[in-house]
């Protein structure tokens, strides 16, 4: 379901933001408040009238209307604590808090700010007696001639005097004859500074920054940088001034290190900081900083924003920064010009008719509204800043003829503005320069931007035994941190074949980093290794930094997945070599196992030992150019829709299907000793791969009917009249992967693997008779022409991939509830593990006895009906029980999953739901029951902690235990991660202890215990 997105606020900038989140998918409407006749009913975006002043008013309209974000342009609802009090409300809100804006609020607290924490900027003071000022003004040994209200004036709070008596002058205007109001009880008389000014912006989730391409505003109303001082008539972004290395110390020097001070003093800053800058011949000085976008920057960055901003917004809220950054478009330039109303910044004539705006945007060319309104229809002028005419190109040039073009379109009686937007940075551009790296094809400066951006990726992907820090000349892996005693290193090296093709003629580039990472890593499994770090290799004729970006940032998220870091990677331009927009990649991974763990143990191999096969996500990354042959052979472009898949797909979509990483499924398997031998189904298909880890005496016997077949496979098969052998000795025909197990494990690491993953036991282990093929498949053309069926018989329970004892294909699944009060984190892990097809579980209801909350979000989200049974509207327990009771009843419930329901349940409840009722404890119980589990462990400095699901029992945290899973305790642990680190392994054990349940597998006995069914069939 989309999200409403509620925008704060009337201006240009507002515009912008609303433009930009609603070409989000995931947005549905945004509202803006007030907004202006720009954002009037404009497709997804319209005004709403709501207050947003009485912010008790907002939080409840944004309860009703559904708004899931708050958006904040201007920086007074920021001071005013906006964000602190939507969000108090449980309303989601971006931007800084009160405390945090105070960098913007007061220049006093700013200026006294950067003193303390060694963040370069002006020699100033700051007084609230006017004689004092202009006392400081005449003594200094410096010009003190910029004269600031330190409160908010709407960015007009500042004078750069000609000299001492303007100066003295400017207090007495700003503090006797209270120019700006209030915002000039205090003043702040800082040293002129003199140099190229530009602005840096950055998103900051409280930790990380993420820099966005340097900006320019141009302050003065006439052109030359004449004529007094305004909020500014226009702006272009990027600044060549500002080098890759200068913005790099920016980051480091000033916008890190004011976001690491402000969490320090208690004030961590989330949302948009915005430092406007001096480079000056001394070094970068701050001259202010703002707490949100600037206006007229924001209208030259959001047009070069790549990414979502609807998604950065999230990922900066939730911390996600480092890991996700945005993406910019690194080779164009965005220029726009204000056109403001006759007599600004002074007094000027409002309701002035506003005609030729659609004409502007038939050039190309984005008009954003500033001071407008609609009247009778028409377009009005209605402030001083009434129109941003804004142009993209592909140089700063075009871009200002572009939009000085569109300004002369538009029709606006008596406008002011300006036609040298730009002129410093095209005054630089024009210096004569010698030959240069970049002029024989190698931009030194994009590989630097893209080191920039993978820094972060890699440094998220950090695990014990290294920190993933990139710029060495080598990257170094501690085996001893991570807990080897005598290891083995074991390696592994891919890339993806001609999927690479696909990808570049789609465009889509992300999904090419996971296959490369489990290409690599499901290679290295296969000899028993956990997978440890990953380095990769990208090569191009011309670097794309947004191309690279999201491959490099598609290869972090797969390392992640598969829990190796991220250590290193080398970028190769090399001009001629490949056409334009072509690539290669590159993968390397580097493992360890224990000395005694290796596989394959093929002593252990025998005949009759079992196959246990893992479903593949599609083709993966093997036998890509017989996939393209078949292809043009049929006529058929990527863009043409897939005969195969879900309705609405494209084939190059389907195709690019990114391949399965097998690691964090499958090492705790490997781990348990029962897997004899693992075949990652790679190049050579289904023929080749598993007997590469067989002793030669046996053979493979496979049935493919008993595992699904993806759709994909049949239609290869019969378009391209592929024959059986061609099928499986090309392709992995449904199975990423194979594990060999002697019958007796065989049901228990079923079990296992399908808490995770599709998996079924596939076959088995023959003798090989002389000249005899090594792999027979038996059925496969029954089963292409019959995909999803998975037929039963003589394997015996479990063995078909649905539920555990199931032999049907068609398997009832017991209906579940599940009971929240918040999030709904494991909620969220509940309903994606009853999604799987071979699920035996099938959530038909959440209960929340808290309205609002976002576990009702996730499970509407997800199709599932919801009620809330608020606790506070009844008068016992047993009354509110009981209605909980008679909700389940209506839905036909059989199984009640507790997960983070913070209501103690009474006696009466329990009994009747005996059996029926599963609840997760943070720890291994029988330690640490009850409250604070993490902090009880921490405390007792135990080693090892983890979570529990248990069935429920009168005493709180006693019933009889259905799965375990153990979390290390590490030395650094504050209650904090460890919790993080718990919450991950939660989301792995509720979902298989609801499998085990709700298959009959696992059920609780009339004395209290676990009584398992497959050990009553043994």
């Amino acid at each position: 379901m989309a999200e409403r997105v509620l925008v704060v606020g009337s201006g240009g900038r507002e515009h912008a933001l609303a433009w930009k989140l609603a070409q989000s998918p995931q947005v549905q409407q945004v509202l803006v408040a007030p907004g202006n006749a720009g954002t009037a009913n404009c497709g997804k975006i319209q005004n709403s009238e709501v207050s947003v002043s009485n912010h008790a008013i907002l939080a409840q309209f944004c309860k009703d209307h559904h708004v899931g974000l708050v958006v904040v342009g201007p920086e007074v609802p920021l001071a005013a604590g906006i964000v602190d009090d939507l969000t108090a409300a449980g309303v989601q809100c971006f931007g800084p808090s009160a405390k945090a804006a105070q960098l913007e609020a007061s220049k006093s607290f700013s200026k006294a700010f950067m003193e303390r924490h060694g963040i370069p900027t002006a020699r100033y003071g700051s007084f609230t007696d006017p004689e004092k000022a202009c006392n400081y003004i005449r003594t200094a040994d410096f010009p003190a001639l910029v004269v600031k209200a330190s409160g908010l004036a709407a960015g007009k709070g500042v004078i750069v005097a000609q000299n001492q008596d303007e100066a003295c002058q400017a207090v007495l205007d700003i503090m006797k004859d209270r120019a700006f109001g209030s915002a000039g009880d205090t003043v702040v008389v800082e040293e002129l500074l003199e140099g190229e000014e530009v602005s840096c912006l950055c998103f900051s989730d409280g930790s990380s920054v993420s820099p966005m391409p340097p900006a320019q505003d141009h302050k003065r109303l006439q052109d030359g940088d004449l004529g007094p001082n305004t909020g500014g008539m226009g702006a272009y972004c990027p600044t060549p001034q500002v080098s890759a290395e200068l913005l790099l110390q920016i980051k480091e020097t000033v916008l890190q290190k004011t976001i690491d001070a402000m969490k320090a003093e208690g004030a961590p800053y989330v949302g948009i900081l915005y430092a406007g800058l001096m480079l000056t011949k001394q070094g970068i000085r701050v001259l202010e900083y703002n707490c949100r976008f600037g206006d007229p920057e924001c209208q030259v960055l959001m047009p070069l924003l790549s990414s979502d901003l609807y998604d950065v917004i999230l990922n900066t809220m939730k911390g996600k920064l480092a890991s996700c950054p945005p993406v910019w478009h690194q080779e164009s330039s965005a220029v726009t010009v204000v056109m403001a109303s006759a007599g600004y910044p002074g007094s000027y004539q409002k309701g002035v008719e506003i005609t030729g705006l659609s004409q502007v945007e038939d050039m190309g060319i984005q008009v954003f509204h500033a001071g407008t309104t609609l009247k009778e229809g028409r377009v009005v002028s209605s402030g001083g800043r009434v129109l941003t005419v804004t142009a993209v190109k592909s140089s700063l040039e075009k871009a200002l003829q572009a939009a000085n073009e569109g300004v002369a379109v538009v029709g606006f009686p008596g406008a002011v503005f300006r036609r040298d937007i730009g002129h410093r940075a095209v005054a630089h551009l024009k210096q004569q320069r010698g030959l240069t790296y970049k002029d024989s094809g190698v931009d030194i400066a994009a590989g630097n931007r893209l080191v920039e951006m993978i820094k972060p990726l890699a440094k998220a992907t950090s695990r014990p035994g290294c920190n993933a820090e990139l710029g060495g000349f080598a990257g170094l892996f501690d085996l001893k941190a991570a807990g080897f005693i005598d290891p083995i290193l074991v390696s592994g090296t891919d890339g993806v074949g001609t999927k690479l093709k696909i990808a570049q003629a789609c465009g889509q580039h992300s999904g090419l980093g996971q296959d490369l990472v489990a290409m690599c890593v499901n290679d290295v499994l296969a000899q028993g290794a956990e997978p440890l770090f990953f380095l990769d290799y990208f090569s191009c004729g011309l670097l794309d930094v947004d191309v690279a970006g999201s491959v490099v940032g598609g290869i972090a998220k797969a390392c992640e997945m598969a829990g190796c870091a991220l250590l290193g990677g080398e970028t190769a331009e090399m001009p001629g070599v490949y056409p334009p927009g072509e690539y290669d990649l590159a993968g390397f991974c580097v493992g360890a196992v224990e000395r005694g763990a290796m596989l394959p143990r093929l002593s252990d191999i025998s005949e009759g030992d079992l196959l246990i096969g893992l479903s593949s996500s599609g083709v993966h990354s093997n036998g890509f150019s017989l996939v393209r042959k078949v292809l043009e052979r049929a006529g058929l472009r990527y863009s043409s829709p897939a005969p195969f898949g879900k309705p609405g797909e494209t084939l190059g979509e389907v195709l690019l299907t990114p391949t399965k990483i097998y690691s964090k499924v499958l090492l705790p398997v490997l781990q348990g000793g029962a897997v004899k031998a693992y075949a990652h189904i790679t190049g050579g298909g289904l023929l080749e791969n598993i007997p590469r880890v067989l002793p030669p005496q046996l053979a493979v016997d496979l049935d493919a009917s008993r595992w699904s077949i993806p759709p994909v496979f049949s239609w290869l098969q019969k378009e391209g009249a592929l024959t059986d052998e061609e099928m499986t000795r090309t392709f992995n025909c449904g199975l990423g992967a194979v594990l060999v197990v002697s019958p007796p494990d065989a049901q228990r690491v079923l079990r296992q693997v399908q808490a995770h993953e599709e998996a079924w036991v596939v076959g088995s282990l023959v003798r090989r008779q002389p000249s005899a093929e090594c792999v027979m498949v038996r059925n496969l053309k029954y089963s292409l022409e019959n995909r999803g069926a998975v037929r039963s018989g003589e394997l015996g329970p479990g063995q078909n991939g649905g539920c555990p004892g199931e032999s049907k294909t068609v398997h009832k699944r017991t209906k579940v509830a599940v009971l929240i009060s918040g999030s709904g984190t494991n909620l969220q892990a509940l309903i994606e593990q009853a999604k799987r097809p071979s699920s035996c579980a099938e959530i038909v209801l959440v209960i929340s006895n808290k309205p609002g909350v976002l576990g009702l979000k996730r499970a509407a989200l997800a199709g599932i009906q919801t009620r809330v049974v608020d606790h506070k509207l009844y008068g016992s327990r047993a009354e509110f029980d009981g209605t909980i009771d008679r909700v389940l009843e209506e839905f036909g419930v059989e199984l009640v999953c507790l997960a983070g329901f913070m209501r103690i349940l009474t006696g009466g409840f329990v009994k009747k739901w005996n059996g029926k009722l599963l609840n997760i404890h943070p720890s291994l119980l029988p330690s640490f029951k009850g409250v604070n589990a993490q902090k009880q462990a921490l405390q007792a400095r135990v080693r090892v902690s983890g979570c529990t699901v248990h069935f429920v029992a009168e005493e709180v945290d006693a019933g009889a235990i259905i799965v375990q899973e153990a979390v290390p305790v590490l030395v650094t642990d504050t209650e904090e991660s460890l919790c993080d680190r718990i919450r991950e392994a939660e989301h792995r054990a509720f979902p298989a202890a609801l499998e085990l349940v709700a298959s009959g597998e696992v059920q609780l006995g009339q004395d209290g215990h676990i009584v398992w069914r497959s050990s009553s069939q043994n």
